[in-house]
C-alpha cells in the first residue's frame, strides 16, 4: 500500500476581513515529493480580487491529475502492446456545474490526447482498446465519480 501527502498552508493577511469573505485565497501546497505549488481558489468562483494570478486552483489540479494519470496509464499499456509512443500531448477540459441539489461539482473531464508513434501505428480499434485499458487501470479515474471522456485527436 502507498500513501501520498500534500500539505496546504494558508494564513490571513493584515487588513483582510475574514468574516466578510474579503481575504486572499492564495496558499501553498507542498507535496510529499517536496515540490511546492502556489494554490488559489478559482477566479471563476471568488473573482480576481480574492484569487491569485498564476496559481493553480483545486479544479485545475483535479483535471491535471485525471489527465496525467490517463497519460501515464496509456504509455504503460501502449508499451505492453508493442507500440512506441514518441509524443503524447493532451489538453484536457473539465466542466463544473450545479448538481440537482444545487452544489457545484466537476461533472466531466474530456481528454483530447494527440499521440505520435515511432514505427507501427495502432488502428482505430487498437487505439480505442488502449485508451479503454488505460482508463481501467488509472488510479485517479478509479477514485472519482467525474465522467471521463476520451476524444483522441490526430497527432500533432
Amino acid at each position: 500500500m502507498a500513501s501520498y501527502r500534500a500539505t496546504a498552508d494558508w494564513s490571513l493577511t493584515d487588513g483582510e476581513d475574514f468574516a466578510a469573505g474579503r481575504y486572499s485565497r492564495g496558499h501553498s501546497v507542498v507535496f510529499g515529493s517536496g515540490f511546492e505549488a502556489l494554490g488559489t481558489a478559482s477566479h471563476q468562483i471568488v473573482g480576481n480580487r480574492w484569487s491569485v494570478a498564476g496559481a493553480v486552483d483545486p479544479e485545475e489540479m483535479l483535471v491535471g491529475a485525471i489527465n496525467t494519470c490517463h497519460m501515464l496509464s496509456f504509455l504503460h499499456v501502449a508499451r505492453e502492446a508493442g507500440f512506441v509512443v514518441a509524443r503524447y500531448r493532451d489538453e484536457a477540459v473539465g466542466v463544473m456545474e450545479k448538481r440537482p441539489d444545487g452544489e457545484m461539482w466537476v461533472s466531466q473531464v474530456t481528454l483530447h490526447p494527440e499521440i505520435a508513434y515511432a514505427g507501427r501505428q495502432p488502428s482505430t480499434e487498437e487505439r480505442d482498446r488502449l485508451h479503454h485499458a488505460a482508463h481501467q487501470i488509472c488510479f485517479i479515474a478509479n477514485s472519482v465519480k467525474t465522467e471521463i471522456v476520451v476524444a483522441p485527436q490526430a497527432a500533432a
